[in-house]
Parts: structure tokens; C-alpha cells; sequence
């Protein structure tokens, strides 16, 4: 039991990162002396495409990435968010790799960056590690198919429900979620104005209000009822692969 609580402190002391908290004391100990903490503002771009990739970001407590597809009408179209279940930048490169897309902070808060000639190092060294890694592309590249039956199959209404909660989840259930009708049109990939017909009428509903920069969510239920299962088979998958790095309510910060 003394060793169970030894091990458990130890995991609380390193970053507020679920994929790192995830890794053996072995394979954290080959990339702790690399890791370096930055703060993150809201909008700061960390790749653009074309760039080379050579920095892992992994965002810590409720900060967010976001990756974005520049489109040729001069729009960019959101894909997925990443929280403190992953990491963004290099995760399988094993040597030069050019950015697709845009990445930006979402939500600002606490990252920590790795080189990423380190991570790729210590890869040669653990095989476990390089699973670990492995095997959170293959939930990242879940995430990035659900997304996109999301876009075809489901209503504006569906995935504004959708990404409301899954932002919710990302900062451990605070009722208050900061975003603004345009971030939430840009993750939808409409104009403003429908992003605002629905918001108006989620106010109707009693289900939220919305405040400058922010959304208030009063009735959380009632959302995840508005919302499709986009979050549930993604959250599901993680559970099967990554057991324990999908972030939940009852995490609670650290």
C-alpha cells in the first residue's frame, strides 16, 4: 500500500498531462530532463503549414490545441481539439516533419514543450514508450475520423452541443466554458449567424446564456441530451486503447 501511494505522488508531481502521467517512471525518466514549461495565450500559433516540427507541446490542465485546415476561400476549418489527454507536434515523426496544418492555443493555460529529437531518442530506448505513443496517434486519428462523420451526418445544433461539452470535459466540468460565437462558428465550420440561431435558442431553453468571451452552462444535462455521440465513441476508444488519459470530471486539477 506505502508503495501505491509512493507511486501515485509521484505521477501528481509531474506536469498536469494525463499522456504524461500515463508513462512508467522509467519511460517519464528518459524525458523529464527535456521537458520545459510554457505559458500558452489564447490565439498564439504554434505551427503553421509548411513549418518544421521539431517542438512537442503537450497542453496541461484545461489549456487547448487546436489544429485548422486553411481552406482556398481564406477560412480555416477546426478539426479537433487537444487537451491534457495528448500532445501536439511530432508525436511519430522519427525525423523531419512538415507541419500540415495550422496549430494554434485554443484555450491558454499551462504546456509543456519537448524537443523533438528527444521523444524520438527516447523511443529508441523504450519500447514502451514508443507504444504509448503509438497507440495515442491511433486515438488522435479516431478523433480526426469521428470528426469527420460528425461534419457530414450530424446538425449544427448536434456538434455546437457536441463541442460545448467536450470543451467542458477539457476543464474538468467548470460550468463556464471560454468560448466566444466566432471560435464556436470556426469549430463548425459555418457562418456566425447560424452559430447564433442556435445559441439563441439553447438561451431559450434555459440550457445556457452566454456572456463576453464565454459560455455559461446551466443545465449540463440537458446539452449532453442536445448533443450527438461524437464524444462518446471517441472517449470510448481512448478508454479501450489509453485507459485512463481521456479526461473526465472527477479527475479534478492537480
Amino acid at each position: 500500500m506505502l508503495m501505491r501511494r509512493q507511486e501515485a505522488a509521484e505521477v501528481t508531481d509531474r506536469p498536469y498531462n494525463n499522456l504524461l502521467r500515463r508513462l512508467s517512471a522509467a519511460d517519464y525518466a528518459l524525458l523529464a530532463p527535456y521537458l520545459a514549461p510554457e505559458d500558452g495565450a489564447a490565439g498564439d500559433l504554434l505551427y503553421n503549414p509548411g513549418d518544421g516540427v521539431e517542438t512537442v507541446h503537450f497542453p496541461c490542465g484545461p489549456s487547448l490545441a487546436s489544429f485548422l485546415v486553411p481552406n482556398e476561400d481564406g477560412r480555416d476549418l477546426e478539426t479537433i481539439l487537444v487537451g491534457r489527454e495528448g500532445a501536439v507536434g511530432g508525436i511519430v515523426s522519427e525525423g523531419f516533419l512538415p507541419a500540415y496544418t495550422r496549430i494554434t492555443v485554443k484555450f491558454g493555460g499551462p504546456f509543456v514543450r519537448l524537443p523533438v529529437s528527444r521523444l524520438d531518442a527516447a523511443k529508441t530506448q523504450s519500447k514502451t514508450l514508443r507504444n504509448i505513443f503509438a497507440r495515442y496517434a491511433d486515438c488522435m486519428l479516431a478523433q480526426i475520423f469521428q470528426s469527420t462523420a460528425c461534419n457530414a451526418i450530424h446538425s449544427i445544433e448536434q456538434r455546437t452541443a457536441k463541442w460545448i461539452v467536450s470543451a467542458m470535459e477539457r476543464t474538468d466540468g467548470d460550468a463556464a466554458v471560454p468560448l466566444t460565437h466566432e471560435q464556436l462558428a470556426t469549430l463548425l465550420g459555418v457562418g456566425r449567424s447560424y452559430t447564433s440561431r442556435v445559441m439563441q435558442t439553447f438561451k431559450a431553453e434555459g440550457i445556457l446564456e452566454t456572456r463576453r468571451g464565454s459560455i455559461l452552462v446551466r443545465n449540463p444535462d440537458a446539452l449532453q441530451q442536445r448533443s450527438c455521440l461524437c464524444n462518446e465513441s471517441v472517449k470510448s476508444h481512448f478508454e479501450e486503447v489509453l485507459r485512463g488519459v481521456y479526461p473526465t470530471e472527477e479527475q479534478g486539477s492537480v
